[in-house]
């Protein structure tokens, strides 16, 4: 299968705006929390090694190093992603005329449309933790570049929401109702949590970025 993280953002983009089944919805949040992520790790850059930022180094070097992991798992997902649909779209179109064939294509699809969906839930575990990082790099980071910490939470919020309906998409058929339950309860769950983080991170960061700057005139 094609390593879709090595496409130029050009192709990446075409192949996206096509009607081939990957990359889709999953790898497009993957990626748009991976952006994200590396947003917060420019804040943290831009922070090191400031004399007006000296009493939070370490905070921002370990936030850092957690981004880092996370930049390179969502990365990762992206391919994830495909990988985990390849499957499932093959399990469409296997024969039904019989009922033997309608038995085992209802156990394959059972089975695929369980593993699509852990790929998904996986982004929305790091978008999470992604998050709950901005605000931190929000808080603690160079003021020259907080819009990017706005930014880039923004772009975690995205890729939350957009893993979301990717878990919920396989779950609406699957025939495991309870398990299925399960997983729209845990998603339900972190969207009521993590959204409004994002979105007074976000709110926050406007109202920096709209202040004028202070007038450094005298008398």
């Amino acid at each position: 299968m094609t390593d879709f993280t090595q496409l130029s953002c050009e192709l990446f983009v075409d192949i996206l705006s096509t009607k081939k089944p990957v990359p889709g919805g999953g790898g497009a949040s993957a990626l748009a929390g991976a952006l994200g992520t590396a947003l917060g790790n420019m804040v943290g850059d831009l922070t090191l090694g400031k004399k007006k930022y000296a009493a939070v180094q370490e905070d921002i070097q370990e936030l850092m190093k957690q981004a880092s992991q996370l930049q390179k798992r969502l990365l990762s997902l992206v391919n994830a992603d495909a990988e985990a649909f390849a499957p499932l779209a093959a399990a469409y179109g296997l024969p039904t005329d019989t009922e033997g064939e309608r038995t085992a294509k209802a156990e394959v699809m059972e089975k695929c449309l369980k593993n699509a969906s852990a790929v998904p839930l996986e982004m929305m575990e790091c978008c999470c933790k992604a998050i709950l990082l901005h605000r931190d790099f929000a808080e603690k980071g160079s003021v020259i570049a907080v819009s990017d910490a706005g930014v880039g939470v923004s772009l975690c919020r995205a890729a939350l929401v957009g893993a979301s309906l990717n878990v919920r998409i396989n779950t609406r058929t699957m025939a495991d109702r309870e398990y299925a339950e399960q997983l729209n309860q845990k998603i339900d769950g972190m969207l009521e949590e993590y959204l409004p983080i994002a979105d007074e991170v976000c709110r926050k960061v406007t109202e920096r970025v709209s202040k004028p700057p202070k007038s450094t005139k005298k008398g």
